[in-house]
C-alpha cells in the first residue's frame, strides 16, 4: 500500500529520482530504512484491526449483559448466557471460584478482600489482554520520524559527496539527489501519522470498556456478599418511573407487592391499627 501511494505521486515515464531509483543509489542504508518503515506500517495496521475486533466483542458482550445477565436466578444460570472464553464470563467464573475457595481457607480473611482481592485480579488480567500491542503503536509513532529522518540525512550525506566529486552545485544536481532523500521522511511521517492516532484511538476505547468491566465487577461483588439479594438498579428494578412512596429499595429490588410485605406487630395488612383480642 505504501509502495503504491508513492509510486502514484511520482512522475510517469522513466524517472531518474523516483523512489525506485532512490533506493538503488542509496544502496544497504536506504533499503533497510525503508524495509523497516514498511513492517512498522503493516504491523501497525495488524494491530489496529485486531485490537478494533476485540474490542468490539466485548462491547457486545456488555449489551448481552445488560439484556439478561441479572435477571437469572443464579450467577451459573447468568454465566451460561455468556460466551465461552469471554471478559465478562471470566469475571463470573472468577467471582464463584473466589466464593467456593473462601469456604477451604483454614485461617480465612474476611469475605470482603478475599472476593475483592480475587475480582479484582481478574479484571487486571483483561486490562493487560486489551492494552497489547498498543506499547507498539507508541513506539512506532515516537520512532518512525526519526527512522525516517535517519535515511534522509544519509540520503543528503552521499549527495554532498557526489556533488564535491563532480565539482559543481548546479540547481540540477542538488534536487536530484535531496529530493530522493527527503522522501525518507515522507515515508516515516506516513508511518507515525496513523499509528499515533491508532494508539489515541484505541486507549480511548479501552478506558471506556474498563469503566463498564468495573461497574459489573462492582455489581458482581455485592451480589456476592449479599447472596443474591443486591442486584444493579437498572436491571432488577421496576421497569418504569419510580413512585413516591412505592417499596422500591437502592438494591433494585423489585417493588412489594399491596399485602406482600410482612405484618408488622400490632398492625394488619392493610396497615390499619390491630383490635387486641385477649384484653382482660
Amino acid at each position: 500500500m505504501l509502495i503504491t501511494i508513492l509510486a502514484a505521486a511520482a512522475p510517469k515515464g522513466d524517472n531518474p529520482y523516483g523512489l525506485e531509483a532512490a533506493l538503488r543509489e542509496g544502496g544497504i542504508i536506504a533499503q533497510s530504512v525503508f524495509g523497516i518503515l514498511v513492517l512498522m506500517l503493516f504491523v501497525s495496521l495488524y494491530i489496529l484491526f485486531t485490537k478494533l475486533f476485540e474490542q468490539q466483542k466485548i462491547i457486545n458482550q456488555a449489551k448481552r449483559v445488560r439484556a439478561g445477565f441479572w435477571s437469572s436466578n443464579s450467577l451459573r444460570e447468568g454465566a451460561a448466557k455468556l460466551e465461552k472464553n469471554s471478559a465478562y464470563r471470566q469475571i463470573v467464573d472468577d467471582g464463584i471460584t473466589a466464593q467456593e475457595q473462601y469456604k477451604e481457607l483454614t485461617d480465612p480473611v474476611e469475605a470482603h478482600d478475599w472476593l475483592h482481592g480475587s475480582l479484582s485480579r481478574s479484571e487486571g488480567t483483561i486490562n493487560s489482554a486489551l492494552a497489547g500491542g498498543l506499547a507498539f503503536l507508541a513506539t512506532v509513532g515516537a520512532t518512525a520520524p526519526f527512522i525516517g529522518l535517519f535515511g534522509t540525512v544519509i540520503g543528503i550525506y552521499r549527495a554532498l559527496i557526489k556533488i564535491g566529486a563532480a565539482g559543481q552545485a548546479s540547481i540540477d544536481a542538488v534536487a536530484g539527489p535531496v529530493g530522493e532523500a527527503l522522501i525518507m521522511t515522507a515515508l516515516g511521517l506516513v508511518v507515525a501519522v496513523p499509528a499515533v492516532l491508532a494508539y489515541n484511538w484505541l486507549i480511548r476505547r479501552n478506558k471506556s470498556i474498563m469503566e463498564d468491566l468495573a461497574a459489573f465487577t462492582n455489581d458482581l461483588h455485592g451480589y456476592l456478599m449479599s447472596d443474591g439479594r443486591v442486584k444493579p438498579q437498572s436491571v432488577a428494578g421496576a421497569t418504569g418511573p419510580a413512585v413516591k412512596g412505592s417499596a422500591q429499595t437502592k438494591s433494585g429490588a423489585a417493588p412489594t407487592q399491596p399485602g406482600s410485605e410482612p405484618l408488622n406487630p400490632g398492625r394488619t395488612s392493610t396497615g390499619a391499627q390491630a383490635t387486641p383480642t385477649n384484653v382482660k
